[in-house]
Parts: C-alpha cells; sequence; structure tokens
C-alpha cells in the first residue's frame, strides 16, 4: 500500500481517517514521596493537567515496592492539548519512531529518557530529571460504538485501524519518519 492511497480513501469517506483519540504519558518512579512528588510536578509542568497517581499491584521486596504504595504517576491528554503535547514529545525523540513501535490496532508508544529533551522545558535543580513513556491510541469515527454503556456493538474489521494505516497517519499528520 503506497502512502497516497490511504489518502484517497480518507478523502473520498471522511468517516475512515484515523485520528488521535489519547496521549497518555506515564511516568513511573518505583518510590513513593519524594520522588513521586516531583515527578508529578514535572508532568504537571510539561501537560498543563494534574497528574493521577498509580499504586503497586503487587509486593516485591528486592525492589522495596509494598502492594498498594503509589509508585507512578500519569496523565491522559485529549483533542489539541493530545496533538500540541504530542508534536513536542516527538521532536525530543527526533521525529523518528520504528516499525515495532506500533501495535495491531494502529496504536503506538515510544519513551523519553530525559524530560528535558522536550522543547521549551526548563530544567529545575530541586526537581531533578525524569523519563516517561508516551502512549498514543489512534481510532477512526465511530469506535465509541464499542466502548459506549448502552447499545454496545462490534466494529467491524474492514473499519479496524490497521498499522499501515496509522503509520501513513502519523507521517502525514506529523511528518515523522517510521524506522
Amino acid at each position: 500500500m503506497t502512502n497516497e492511497e490511504p489518502q484517497k480513501k480518507w478523502l473520498e469517506n471522511p468517516m475512515l481517517k484515523p485520528r488521535v483519540e489519547k496521549v497518555t504519558v506515564n511516568m513511573s518512579v518505583g518510590k513513593s514521596g519524594e520522588p513521586l512528588e516531583k515527578a508529578a510536578k514535572v508532568l504537571e509542568q510539561l501537560t498543563g493537567q494534574k497528574p493521577c497517581k498509580r499504586k503497586a499491584k503487587k509486593t516485591i521486596r528486592d525492589f522495596g515496592i509494598r502492594k498498594g504504595e503509589p509508585i507512578a504517576c500519569l496523565v491522559t491528554l485529549r483533542k489539541e492539548k493530545a496533538r500540541e503535547f504530542l508534536k513536542s514529545a516527538l521532536k525530543a525523540v527526533d521525529n523518528k519512531i520504528s516499525k515495532e513501535r506500533f501495535d495491531q490496532y494502529g496504536n503506538f508508544s515510544f519513551g523519553i529518557e530525559e524530560h528535558i529533551d522536550i522543547p521549551g522545558t526548563r530544567y529545575i535543580p530541586e526537581l531533578g530529571i525524569h523519563g516517561m513513556d508516551v502512549s498514543v491510541t489512534l481510532s477512526r469515527p465511530g469506535q465509541r460504538i464499542k466502548n459506549r454503556h448502552r447499545a454496545k456493538s462490534r466494529v467491524g474489521a474492514k473499519h479496524r485501524l490497521n498499522p499501515e494505516e496509522a503509520m501513513a497517519f502519523v507521517k502525514n499528520e506529523f511528518g515523522i519518519e517510521i524506522t
């Protein structure tokens, strides 16, 4: 499938054009207390939203983690905030993503080792440097029918997003290089 074929399909039928459903930014610290609070402040500074904390699912004695202890924080961005954050986060990885980062439904994820790699971010010595995982969920209009509470229905195989179309959309929309 060439790069022009999906675009032609999307112009003929706008219900087939993919869109960014949400961007989830996760900072896993592995400790509760002060390190987690610092990571939450960095995440709030980057996204403009208050992060929610995630708790450990089980105890791991070797790492000093107890079940129920908060060890990570995450933010879910939607609509325009998601697009703006994604553009700047992709610049941190030099606008390059590997093919292997895409799953079978067209979603993709990538990691950023240091948050100061994101353009426009200031380094604050009191907060330190943190890494993060960015997960992007892509979908087509009409995907809501499988998640809604009332009158759930299945999405047909022809309407599901596949990795090739997702890669073409990301190339066109954000100008990234897929290796």
